[in-house]
């Protein structure tokens, strides 16, 4: 699914040749399940290395790391909120991952980046209304900003991929 400067896929977001890929991490950013630790082992050693230079990272914020053997030139380190069912800020905190890790993108004047599903794996976000934040967070700072000049949301299940691809295509049909 693709909508202006946003896209949908699914596939695996080790594997895309962007100039940066996001990684849904924990707080002290030296790895951990299902998309950081995939990330961590794709990329090599020399990622952990890095990364322990950051001293972690707050929950919806972001930071920036070489790719090292990754196709991707730079991995940008955003964390997530657990779901506590939505009394916490959630929302504004996962939106807030999106921005930030866009506002890496732009300050470096990145082309393209891939986004994971942040938040749905172990953190428990339900995934309808993580798409729905994240679709929106993204076309409003793309609509103000050249940079990154595309996204595409990178669905590792296809439930997941038409979930997002869902969320676009009624973002799209919003728009006169």
């Amino acid at each position: 699914m693709h909508a202006g400067r946003i896209s949908v896929i699914e596939g695996d977001i080790v594997r895309q040749n962007v100039d940066a890929i996001v990684n849904a991490a924990n707080t002290t950013l030296l790895g951990g399940g299902g998309v950081d630790g995939a990330i961590h082992r794709a990329a090599g050693p020399g990622l952990l290395e890095e990364c322990r230079s950051l001293e972690g990272c707050p929950t919806g914020e972001a930071k920036i790391t070489r790719g090292y053997k990754l196709p991707a030139r730079w991995v940008i380190h955003t964390v997530g909120p657990i779901w506590h069912g939505g009394k916490h800020r959630e929302d504004e905190l996962l939106a807030s991952c999106y921005r930030s890790s866009l506002a890496l993108s732009a300050e470096k004047k990145l082309e393209t980046v891939a986004f994971p599903s942040i938040s749905t794996g172990a953190y428990g976000f339900p995934v309808e209304r993580a798409a729905d934040i994240a679709i929106r967070t993204l076309a409003l700072f793309l609509s103000e900003r050249e940079f990154p000049r595309s996204v595409v949301m990178v669905c590792f299940s296809h439930g997941d991929f038409l979930t997002y691809a869902r969320s676009l295509e009624e973002l799209h049909d919003e728009r006169p």
